[in-house]
């Protein structure tokens, strides 16, 4: 992270701790922000370098161009030099697990002016998360400016924007009606995004999301699913879907 630019990719959203918040975002005028497979993969690494310092995915999607995350803050700052350490660490594995032996050691000491003892929010961590991913996508694909709406989002509650408390004919939509769990429509909602945008047949189909994760498809280490069925109260390869 380059802390001389830090001001220019600061969020603000409020976050506090031992709460689970849906984080979304989209591209700017809805343009893309994923343009080929490796583009989602390497998304991926920066969710695991810039977030799990702070916490744990409880669950997660990513469309063409728009980015959905169930993420269960345990702490909102931590220290600098913390920080980086898990994000260092975490580059270099993933240019281990791309260039093997040819990998690099991750080196940014020229660039970084903040004190280690200094704090990193989470809020700053999205936003050098985004800010990273756009100048590596702009650098690819010989674009400029801001890849991503401005501002990132969080919700501990309705996203009113990206959900209707009704449906085309009028009825309310029964995954919202009153006493139901949020965070369980949450779950629900961010998994079946791919399926009701049309891109495959059923949720588990879609590469980028948890789905396969909860339904005992895929062993993946970057959504926490032990933690996400307590706290939903899944049983085990369960994976509900809301819609219809």
């Amino acid at each position: 992270e380059n802390c001389a630019t830090a001001p220019q990719y600061l969020i603000s959203m409020h976050f506090y701790p031992d709460q689970i918040f849906h984080i979304y975002n989209q591209g700017n005028n809805r343009r893309r922000i994923f343009f080929t497979d490796e583009n989602y993969r390497f998304f991926l690494w920066k969710m695991r370098a810039y977030l799990l310092p702070f916490g744990d995915f409880i669950s997660w999607c990513l469309m063409p161009n728009h980015f959905h995350w169930q993420f269960y803050a345990k702490q909102i700052e931590i220290e600098v030099r913390l920080f980086r350490e898990h994000v260092d660490e975490t580059e270099y594995r993933r240019r281990l697990h791309k260039y093997g032996k040819r990998a690099q050691p991750v080196d940014r000491s020229w660039s970084r002016k903040r004190r280690q003892n200094e704090i990193v929010s989470l809020n700053e961590a999205i936003g050098m998360l985004e800010h990273s991913y756009s100048q590596a996508i702009n650098k690819e694909r010989n674009m400029s400016g801001s890849l991503f709406r401005k501002p990132c989002k969080a919700k501990d509650g309705f996203i009113e924007e990206l959900v209707t408390l009704r449906k085309p004919n009028g009825q309310l939509d029964h995954r919202f009606m009153s006493g139901i769990n949020y965070d369980y429509v949450c779950f629900c909602y961010i998994h079946d995004n791919p399926e009701e945008a049309g891109l495959v047949k059923k949720n588990t189909d879609w590469p980028y999301s948890s789905a396969r994760d909860y339904a005992g498809l895929r062993k993946g280490t970057l959504c926490n699913v032990e933690l996400g069925r307590r706290l939903l109260g899944l049983e085990k390869n369960e994976i509900p879907s809301l819609l219809g």
